[in-house]
């Protein structure tokens, strides 16, 4: 994709959506990554649906240690793969709670060394907790990058290593929540919505369905 048509890609998607964020529901970067970890292969819906049981009764890296693996089980039973889950969240409460002072940590390295916590989801922790304009790459982002043109890859670090060189500085900050919102509403696996695309006209989908 022409660097003149990403640029016009990203302000529309901005027009429309002037300060997108999550749609995980978070009060803190510690319950943001607790979040995202139980994310995987699960709904955002479902996430909030387990964390508004969990958080009232657990919502601190030193409660949900104590509450342990056992304890975390049945607040998050209702999501995909819960017995990893839950044995991944008490163990990144307590290295939290003891090696970071109960301070979720702001860097890449340190992120992705707690269990269960990959690349892509330390992305997220980095950019919507802290502000880091990073871009992590999951299937609706993957899918956007891929039919548009905007960052064509065969695998997920293609794709973003192509992100972070396409996406201009003014738009990297947002960048992440906007595409993945365009991918789950707009630009959808099944059968995308093109026209009610407001960048049908950029993109390079060959497939695109008719009104």
């Amino acid at each position: 994709m022409k660097r003149q048509d990403v640029i016009e890609l990203f302000s529309r998607l901005r027009e429309l959506n002037p300060h997108p964020t999550t749609e995980l529901e978070y009060r803190t970067p510690f319950e943001l990554l607790v979040a995202v970890v139980l994310s995987a292969q699960a709904t955002d819906v479902g996430v909030n649906k387990a964390t508004r049981k969990l958080f009232p009764v657990a919502s601190t890296p030193q409660a949900l240690a104590a509450l342990g693996e056992e304890g975390i089980k049945p607040y998050i039973a209702s999501l995909g793969l819960y017995n990893a889950k839950a044995r991944n969240v008490a163990a990144l409460s307590g290295i939290i709670a003891q090696q970071y002072h109960g301070e979720v940590p702001d860097r890449r390295e340190a992120l992705e060394a707690l269990p269960g916590v990959g690349r892509k989801t330390a992305n997220v922790v980095l950019n919507t907790a802290f502000g880091q304009p990073t871009i992590a790459v999951d299937t609706h982002i993957f899918r956007v990058s891929n039919r548009t043109g905007l960052a064509p890859g065969k695998d997920v670090n293609v794709v973003e290593t192509k992100l972070e060189k396409a996406v201009p500085a003014p738009f990297k900050q947002d960048a992440h929540h906007w595409l993945i919102l365009h991918g789950r509403y707009v630009c959808k696996a099944r059968r995308p919505d093109c026209p009610h695309c407001v960048i049908q006209d950029l993109c390079r989908f060959k497939d695109k369905t008719p009104a």
